[in-house]
């Protein structure tokens, strides 16, 4: 009986494709390298080295080159001219030139101009990138100093990303209009302009092991994100791996993998994974060949025969995010063993049992899943330290929890809260001059709110903030668009379940118990606000106030694609005066007061103004510089701080 020949389904983006630009390799002697693969690139001969000399040809075999010199001219040029101007036609991006190292089929003196041959080819204008690194390295052995200039190159590069994949979204949208039909897909185009321009992350060298500046529990919404990033280097494939023909010993290596569920196979039980290989599945995932011990699949193997760990990025279905995904990083395993099976489908399978390393930062994973519970049964998931399940009484869109299991400080309590700044009357009887759009369903881009801002609203359909302005015009009283306009994003007040807790590092701060999107809207900063004559007479009597021009200007930074485009400027209009106001948050304030400050903040402050138009006394509010993830404490740039607990005394 004939048996069809089985062959395995290559997953996509398997084989390794030049797709970012090769940086200066690094000392491989460095104190915080550990090199234990390493690769040399052959030399490859060009084709000169390949063609002899023209001079040691004879005169007869001149000749003959000539003719065939001539014919090939002849037939390079009705190619020109049959195909070259429909190719330009039909795609702009493409041009046809004359390249002098074509690899032609006869050799050509290039110094003989009567004997110059054009070859003509059709090449892309598209710039070309190296390949990856092939030499691996683990890095060990960081500073302080160290770690906070890695997590600071991570932070801005993921600031970028995310800019430019709201920005990339809302231009396509702009250029297709109604003729958008599917998604536009921002995180494809940002990760290619930063590609462009050389702004991926650990592309010099293939580091096996953790990531330096990527902490277990740091969220993702986008593959390509992590491929920016360098955690995990195929857009499509669960397993990145050094490929045979790129190691030193001719053997694959496996660094990383995505567990997301895409295989029946697959059992997670946290700690102990039995990761299934890769391939053998048609376009619905669904398992029809057998697997075969190569590519990933063979790395995963040489990985466990040389003991290299690799990362682990879990794959989690996530509602209410801008995409159907979050991946978290959550740290390194060891692969165990692996054995060839039969799957539920009745096909061979390849499973890997991986067990992660000890002594390493909670799962991401399991503090989504933590989290997820904390927001629907608290009582039940944590039965002792709440102090209260919601210290707004119910002020605001969601509760605000107050939680404490360390001591019995439970002076949240004992003010009043605030989901608004209390300005003085004045503010509102000088500073406005009621007018407003006539937008009836919704502003856009040309309307009066937008060119109050410079022509452009700040936000995108998601309420995310584009760019980062020294103030904001958002729609307020004297407007005609409804409640659900998308220039009305931080009056509509929270929108993340968010917990003030004590904190033996920084007394009380603040987290949340969902997932915040960069550039989301997190909640406003909200006192008394006292003039300069009010602040100064509060300050004799010895009481702390928080001064709004002490703000670190991080909103600058949000948007800012300067390293994309040189061109780009930072906006500068609306154009802000000095703040000269001070706020009281002694006896009346918001959850915002809680939060502590650092140097490297994951929010930033955005004035804005909706309810008035004196610039003198703008909202302070607060937006998520990157994606944070649930249960993580939120800090600010205060500017000045106490020395002590690393937040303004007066918050304490």
């Amino acid at each position: 009986m004939l048996v069809p020949k089985v062959e395995p389904k290559l997953e996509p983006f398997d084989v390794e494709t030049p797709i970012y630009q090769q940086q200066p390799p690094q000392d491989p002697s460095s104190s915080t390298q550990d090199l234990f693969f390493t690769s040399s690139t052959p030399d490859y001969f060009s084709n000169s080295q390949l063609i002899p000399p023209l001079s040691q040809s004879t005169s007869s075999e001149d000749d003959n080159a000539n003719n065939l010199y001539s014919e090939y001219n002849r037939i390079s040029e009705l190619f020109r001219t049959a195909f070259a101007k429909r190719l330009q036609d039909q795609y702009g991006d493409i041009s046809v030139v004359s390249d002098p190292d074509s690899r032609a089929i006869v050799p050509f003196n290039e110094d003989d101009n009567n004997n110059s041959v054009l070859s003509t080819v059709v090449v892309s204008r598209r710039p070309k990138y190296p390949q990856r690194s092939s030499e691996l390295v683990r890095v060990t052995d960081l500073g302080i100093e160290d770690q906070r200039y890695f997590r600071d190159l991570v932070r801005r590069t993921r600031m970028v990303y995310d800019s430019l994949r709201i920005l990339s979204i809302l231009e396509e949208e702009k250029r297709r209009g109604e003729r958008l039909g599917r998604r536009a897909r921002g995180d494809l185009r940002a990760a290619s302009a930063m590609r462009d321009c050389g702004l991926w992350l650990n592309r010099d060298k293939r580091i096996v092991g953790s990531i330096p500046g990527v902490q277990i529990g740091d969220v993702f919404f986008f593959r390509m994100e992590l491929c920016v990033m360098g955690l995990h280097g195929q857009a499509q494939a669960g397993i990145d791996y050094l490929p045979a023909s790129q190691s030193s010993n001719r053997e694959p290596i496996a660094t990383s993998i995505i567990v997301s569920g895409g295989y029946e196979d697959d059992e997670d039980a946290g700690d102990v994974i039995i990761y299934t290989g890769h391939g053998g599945q048609d376009k619905l995932n669904r398992q029809c060949e057998h697997q075969k011990l190569e590519g990933g699949n063979l790395a995963l193997e040489r990985s466990m025969r040389h003991g290299i760990e690799v990362r682990v990025i879990r794959g989690i279905k996530h509602e209410g995010s801008v995409s159907s995904k979050v991946y978290v990083y959550d740290g390194l395993y060891k692969i165990l063993d692996y054995w060839f099976d039969v799957g539920k489908s009745g096909f061979g399978v390849y499973k890997y049992r991986l067990l992660r390393i000890d002594g390493q930062p909670e799962m991401g994973s399991s503090i989504l899943k933590f989290a997820e519970s904390l927001r629907t049964k608290p009582l039940t998931v944590r039965p002792r330290g709440y102090l209260s399940l919601d210290i707004s009484n119910k002020k605001e869109n969601m509760p605000v929890f107050l939680f404490n299991d360390i001591d019995n400080d439970h002076d949240p309590l004992c003010y009043q809260y605030l989901e608004r700044t209390v300005f003085p009357v004045f503010v509102f009887t000088n500073g406005s001059n009621g007018t407003g759009c006539d937008c009836v369903s919704g502003c856009s881009d040309g309307c009066f709110c937008a060119m109050k801002n410079g022509g452009e609203l700040a936000y995108d359909e998601n309420g995310f903030l584009l760019k980062g302005k020294p103030v904001v015009f958002e729609c307020g009283v004297s407007c005609r668009c409804p409640p659900t306009c998308r220039n009305r994003v931080t009056q509509r007040g929270l929108r993340n379940r968010l917990e003030v807790f004590r904190s033996r590092e920084t007394g009380w701060g603040v987290r949340s118990l969902d997932v915040i999107h960069a550039g989301a809207f997190i909640c406003e900063y909200a006192g008394v606000v006292l003039t300069r004559e009010q602040a100064q007479i509060f300050t004799m009597n010895g009481g702390g106030l928080v001064y709004p021009n002490r703000f670190s200007a991080k909103w600058a930074e949000w948007g800012d694609l300067s390293q994309i485009y040189p061109n780009y400027t930072r906006p500068s209009y609306p154009e802000l005066p000095p703040l000269d106001f001070a706020m009281d948050v002694s006896k009346m304030r918001n959850v915002a007061c809680y939060m502590s400050h650092s140097s490297a903040p994951n929010v930033l402050v955005q004035f804005v103004l909706y309810d008035h138009n004196n610039l003198m006394f703008p909202h302070i509010m607060l937006f998520a510089m990157e994606n944070i993830p649930p249960l993580r404490e939120l800090s600010l740039d205060y500017g000045v701080a106490d020395d002590w607990t690393g937040k303004l005394a007066i918050c304490n």
